[in-house]
């Protein structure tokens, strides 16, 4: 089986790290209800202010289906809304 990764490296002042981490719970609820091909994902603290987000989506097409939504749901834009830079993402292929 392949799964598609999300990569997405982004920016939260450091002040603003607990925000993030207490939002993370609603938005992955968010988007086990509403996210087809959500499979999981993993948040990792890279430096004081840069994370990196690994979701794992079944097929390409649900990575996209989900961008297209954005922050549609409230625990999608309380995270959303912590962020304060998109530094990068990618899409891969795992498997």
């Amino acid at each position: 089986m392949t799964i598609t990764v999300e990569l997405t490296r982004f920016r939260v002042a450091p002040e603003h790290a607990q925000a993030l981490v207490d939002a993370r719970p609603a938005m992955l609820e968010d988007f086990r209800a509403d996210r087809t091909g959500f499979l999981g994902a993993r948040l990792i603290r890279v430096t004081d202010d840069e994370w990196l987000d690994i979701v794992d989506w079944r097929s390409p097409e649900d990575f996209a289906a989900s961008r297209a939504k954005g922050a549609n749901l409230p625990g999608v834009a309380a995270f959303f809304a912590v962020i304060d830079e998109l530094v990068s993402a990618e899409e891969g292929q795992e498997g």
